[in-house]
């Protein structure tokens, strides 16, 4: 049997493949972090958009501001309390303020911010969402 006969790679054909896999991974890791970081930043927004719309379609129906986002979800405005991508939990920031239609001047929840430390790609707080 020749040498020139024998079958599998040669050490140089491996290197150079494991060379052409490691550029491919060097590229598509930091693209697909980006990817889901963007995913978890639009989320995010989505959610306090959705709590914020349902703190103002309660006050309209109520006429007072709830008093918890766990009241927006026993009284249905809410079908759960959403959780923050950004922290994988649902807690959030509730911002109490005093109640402009209440007569007796009681506070209810006024707005929804994330806990979570930490900026965006952009450079902005998640708190300031």
């Amino acid at each position: 049997m020749k040498l020139s006969e024998s079958k599998g790679f040669s050490l140089l054909e491996l290197m150079i493949a494991m060379f052409i896999l490691i550029i491919l991974l060097s590229v598509a890791i930091p693209t697909y972090n980006r990817s889901v970081q963007q995913a978890r930043q639009t989320v995010l927004q989505e959610n306090l958009w959705q709590m914020r719309r349902a703190i103002d379609q309660y006050r309209a129906d109520k006429g007072k501001l709830p008093p918890s986002i766990e009241e927006l979800v026993q009284t249905e405005y809410l079908r759960e309390t959403p959780m923050d991508p950004t922290s994988d939990k649902a807690e959030w920031d509730e911002i109490k303020g005093e109640d402009s239609l209440s007569p007796d001047g009681e506070e209810g929840l006024v707005n929804v911010k994330s806990l979570t430390e930490g900026k965006d790609m952009d450079g902005k707080d998640f708190k300031e969402y």
